[in-house]
């Protein structure tokens, strides 16, 4: 379990990594008349994301949730991939990323990196995320819980995308 802790403890590092290049590169798009969508959906997003970081260790301490090798170890690959793929995508935006939808007027999409091949690769890295950075400790619960919370996310975060960048 305190491996497994620490393995949480570095995911909401990254996070805190993220937001605050989100914050930096959202100072800088509103500087150049970025304009943001979406605000009602975000903070819904961040409750799941922080629930995710919460519910999957609590799961696994209040349940006794054993390590199972033969899903762990593959999960554990899988969450690094994600992590991996996110910051690609981060790298390839620039300081166009964020996680919130915002939107420079004028400026052609980004077709380099992960997104020369998907449309929204960051969601692909999140959904993996969500489905194995539980089962890294068999928190089956947990799992399906974001999965399903996230679908519904992102179905209304993709639309909300899609109109923007229209």
């Amino acid at each position: 379990m305190s491996a497994y802790l620490v393995l949480i403890g570095l995911v909401v590092l990254e996070r805190l990594a993220e937001l605050v290049v989100a914050r930096r590169n959202l100072a800088w798009a509103r500087s150049r008349g970025g304009i943001e969508y979406g605000r009602r959906h975000y903070p819904w997003i961040v409750a799941a994301h922080v629930s995710l970081l919460v519910a999957a260790p609590a799961e696994v301490w209040l349940l006794d949730r054993p390590f199972l090798p033969a899903l762990g170890w593959p999960m554990l690959a899988l969450v690094l991939l994600a992590q991996g793929l996110r910051w690609w995508c981060i790298a390839s935006l620039g300081r166009r990323w964020n996680t919130r939808v915002v939107v420079l007027p004028g400026v052609p999409l980004v077709g380099s990196g992960p997104y020369r091949w998907l449309r929204h690769p960051n969601y692909v890295a999140v959904v993996v995320e969500g489905i194995a950075l539980p089962l890294v400790h068999t928190a089956w619960l947990t799992a399906l819980a974001f999965t399903v919370a996230n679908a519904a996310l992102l179905t209304v975060r993709i639309r909300v995308e899609e109109r923007a960048l229209a």
